[in-house]
């Protein structure tokens, strides 16, 4: 408990190694290299110190976009893709900026040396931060408190972080609730998952009351609540949950940036568009675009633009279905575009006729939309804004995550949107580009991504 309230200042100690090396080597290279022989009229002691003061606000704020001094929550491999980034954005914004100092482009070699060098401090500093942050707080040891056999995903991927979580004993919420505060008791956190609400409060209660670290997997209801504003009337407490999507005019200041930012994407990445257009006509001389019903903001439905990464007429039989693992359909040519997500690109068209935003909930298909509301209509809640290029499901899920999911990440967004979470959405968007399994398809022989109906009620299987 002690090490728990000092966390915070022993993991900012620990990034501040990693910071204080990175910008005290980008220091000796503007002093050494660029002030003295590349800027015609060399700073002084307080223009030094200013540009150095700037350079590391750049790293901390992109790496901090990017979670990358969040050891413990993401994995070595993890934090070290992040750092890499975010030395490669740091640099080259200083790289520009030195040029703008210098009135001309300056040698960029220097700086590529340094990028090299500092990604070489961030795998040593990864690497012994999480031996050191595993060692001062070990994994904990946790209960689940279940309401439905599907918990057994969520224990499933917890236990994937073995590092982090240690799921011991599982109990059922069927349960007396003495018995299951004893069970709780004897843990170090526990976790609640598809608890029916009366018990679940009573016993959100209990470990608040006895200071237990609680793992909840909300409700639709909590997340729209957790979006509420607070006022008071008078003395009493009042939460406001506005249930309209997007005000006014976070409609005309997202419009105004997905305007903008659709023709700088369009012109930017015309090139790679041209590629993969040649690429696909190449390989079986079929069509380079393919179509589909999409819905959007208020049920719309409208065409999406995408690179076609099937086999033409992939759908010749009239059903529609989502990509599986290692689908026939999908062509050679559209595996590499699919990795690398250029069969995305055309939705820059869309975006700009106004039929999707950059951020928002991934546009569904009709007939697969209309499937997943017979189990589950609060599905079509999504529909509250415009659908998106990018989205919290597609930054923090799977091309296989469940619907229901999809659903709540997509809610978390319309309830907490900002332009800041907008980029940051952005942002960590360009991050999982280089994680393979986050295009992962759905199981083989499935139409939908809906899970299947667990056969018993032993979650504990799944450990």
């Amino acid at each position: 408990m002690k090490r728990e309230q000092f966390k915070r200042v022993i993991m900012f100690a620990d990034s501040f190694l990693l910071i204080a090396a990175v910008v005290i080597s980008f220091g000796y290279l503007w002093n050494g290299f660029y002030n003295l022989t590349v800027i015609e009229d060399p700073f002084f002691r307080k223009g030094n110190y200013l540009l150095i003061a700037v350079y590391a606000l750049v790293y901390f704020l992109i790496g901090s976009s990017f979670s990358a001094f969040k050891v413990g929550y993401s994995k070595p491999l993890g934090i070290i893709g992040s750092q890499i980034i975010t030395l490669i954005g740091t640099n080259a914004v200083t790289y520009l900026q030195i040029s703008l100092i210098a009135r001309g482009f300056v040698p960029v070699v220097p700086l590529i040396v340094l990028t090299l060098v500092d990604i070489g401090y961030a795998v040593v500093w990864a690497m012994c931060s999480s031996v050191f942050y595993r060692k001062v707080y070990p994994a904990r040891k946790m209960i689940i408190v279940y309401g439905s056999p599907s918990a057994r995903d969520l224990v499933v991927k917890m236990s994937m972080r073995v590092d982090k979580y240690i799921i011991c004993s599982s109990i059922s919420s069927d349960e007396d609730l003495e018995t299951i505060k004893e069970k709780i008791s004897q843990y170090e956190a526990v976790i609640i998952c598809d608890v029916p609400a009366p018990k679940r409060s009573k016993i959100l209660k209990y470990t608040f009351e006895k200071s237990i670290r609680t793992y909840i997997n909300p409700k639709i209801s909590d997340i729209i609540v957790r979006g509420a504003d607070e006022f008071h009337m008078f003395d009493t407490p009042l939460l406001l949950a506005r249930n309209q999507g997007l005000g006014i005019e976070q409609k005309f200041i997202k419009r105004l940036i997905d305007i903008i930012g659709s023709l700088v994407g369009i012109v930017i990445t015309s090139p790679f568009m041209l590629i993969a257009a040649i690429c696909i006509k190449l390989y079986d001389r079929g069509p380079v675009l393919y179509k589909q019903e999409r819905l959007t903001e208020g049920g719309r439905v409208f065409k999406v633009w995408k690179f076609r990464s099937m086999i033409q007429d992939a759908e010749k039989d009239g059903v529609a279905r989502l990509s599986t693992e290692g689908d026939s359909r999908i062509t050679p040519v559209g595996r590499i575009i699919r990795k690398c997500r250029f069969d995305e690109l055309p939705q820059f068209f869309n975006i700009l006729r106004g039929d999707m935003s950059f951020v928002g909930p991934r546009p569904e298909r009709p007939e697969i939309a209309k499937q997943y509301e017979e189990s589950m209509p609060e599905f079509s809640f999504r529909l509250k804004v415009k659908a998106g290029l990018t989205g919290y499901a597609q930054v923090f899920g799977k091309y296989n995550t469940t619907p229901y999911d999809k659903l709540k990440l997509d809610l978390m967004y319309i309830q907490r949107h900002s332009l800041a979470l907008d980029f940051k959405i952005l942002l960590m968007t360009i991050k999982t580009i280089f994680i393979p399994d986050s295009t992962e398809g759905i199981a083989e022989g499935a139409t939908t991504a809906l899970p299947e109906e667990p056969k018993d009620n032993d979650i504990t299987k799944a450990e």
